[in-house]
């Protein structure tokens, strides 16, 4: 665990120092402040409308930026040679996958945490409680979670970022897209893609400030089912 929370910090120093990872908060803090100034402040929502509007911004852009920031986590290190010296190191696969997930999760926790003036918006003309603003960031952090294992997966296959991001690109919207296919389709299949749903489904509870148990277990055994896959690849590729 030491070698994975030292890697982890590896991670997190990295993005201090690249302006790509200021870039890239920047983006989609503008993105979702414009999303929910255009479809959050209306004098016709309920504040609690208006707080769901806001998680639906998060959540969207929080799957964008995992997408993103996890091409490069291990097809970033393979492209510019450095993954050879991780797997010369005494450090398991296990430690690597989980201190890159670490690095990759603070970082969209903090970028979380960056948009609390949003909701807090909320309380100059209205009211909301505070437990629909906390289950609902508990759900972006989920599905940070999920979204981040899912690209971690993809940068663990894939042999450059671009590739990465791609095949991460194309499992979150396999994901996202089990909503709209869910409909056309006969039970009990429709029942089983409208349980994988990872946003619409899972997500619409905690923007409502709606605590569930199954949606905090789905979101964490998609995590733990490509955390695990991760592993298994890069245990596959160092003894190729």
């Amino acid at each position: 665990m030491n070698n994975a929370l030292l890697l982890a910090g590896r991670e997190l120093r990295a993005y201090a120092r690249s302006p790509i990872g200021y870039v890239v908060a920047a983006v989609v803090l503008l993105g979702e402040g414009i999303y929910f100034y255009a479809f959050g402040l209306k004098p016709t929502l309920l504040s609690a409308q208006v707080l769901s509007v806001f998680f639906e911004a998060a959540g969207g852009g929080t799957m964008v930026v995992a997408a993103v920031l996890a091409m490069r986590l291990i097809a970033g290190e393979r492209e510019n040679g450095t993954l050879v010296m991780l797997n010369t190191a005494p450090i398991r696969e296990v430690e690597i996958v989980a201190g890159k997930f670490l690095a990759g999760l603070a970082f969209l926790a903090l970028l979380a945490a960056l948009t609390v003036y949003m909701p807090a918006l909320i309380f100059v003309n209205g009211k909301v409680s505070l437990a629909h603003i906390a289950v609902g960031y508990l759900g972006v952090v989920l599905l940070a979670a999920a979204s981040l294992a899912i690209g971690l997966f993809a940068s663990a296959l894939s042999p450059n970022q671009i590739i990465a991001a791609l095949v991460g690109g194309v499992l979150l919207l396999v994901f996202f897209m089990m909503f709209f296919v869910a409909p056309a389709t006969e039970p009990p299949i429709n029942g089983f893609l409208n349980g994988l749903a990872i946003f619409h489904v899972r997500q619409r509870a905690f923007m409502t400030g709606v605590l569930k148990l199954d949606n905090v277990v789905y979101n964490l055994a998609v995590a733990y089912f490509f955390l695990l896959a991760a592993t298994k690849t890069l245990e596959a590729r160092r003894w190729r």
